[in-house]
């Protein structure tokens, strides 16, 4: 990671694709074979119109994908404000002399070491 900031966009988007997938397999295993009908019914109490069945799982997918991308999101946003990076990859700021400036101290940094 290199102490750089994380992308919420990016974190929020996987997050939802995982959780989407996974709310609309499992709400089609409770369908098919019963497979997980007790949790499908209890996301269906926090997901209204979840249910084991084609329609409840496609709507339980759309309802879990925006669950978890607004999860995704608000964690790595808030891990980017508590974190206080200040490397120079995510000042993208800086004007370039200021960031050319930079890398030459930091390569003299390095090679004093």
């Amino acid at each position: 990671m290199n102490g750089c900031k994380l992308s919420p966009l990016g974190l929020g988007l996987a997050f939802g694709v995982l959780w989407g997938i996974s709310i609309l397999i499992l709400g089609l295993l409770a369908y098919y074979y019963t497979y997980g009908h007790g949790f499908v019914l209890a996301v269906g109490s926090l997901y209204p119109g979840y249910e084991p069945s084609i329609k409840g799982s496609l709507l339980g997918a759309v309802i879990g994908f925006i669950d978890a991308f607004i999860t995704g999101f608000l964690i790595a946003w808030l891990y980017n404000l508590f974190s206080g990076c200040k490397c120079v990859c995510c000042d993208t700021k800086m004007s370039g002399e200021v960031i050319k400036k930079k890398r030459k101290v930091i390569k003299k940094d390095a090679e004093a070491k």
